[in-house]
């Protein structure tokens, strides 16, 4: 049994943000407006999707 996705679509710009949520955006790997990316729904990137929040939309994939 596998854990459901989540697709992370960035959808406000990086400008004016300090360089930890900068270092949280490029590790979950999106760093433009409109990109997006698949990540597993595990914990941890739950945890770096909490804290850049404000720049992203989540979607979950099955």
């Amino acid at each position: 049994m596998s854990l459901p996705s989540l697709k992370v679509t960035q959808i406000r710009s990086i400008i004016g943000e300090p360089p930890k949520m900068r270092a949280v955006l490029k590790g979950l790997g999106l760093g433009r407006i409109g990109r997006s990316v698949t990540v597993a729904n595990t914990p941890s990137f739950r945890g770096m999707i909490k804290k850049v929040i404000h720049l992203v939309t989540i979607a979950e994939v099955k």
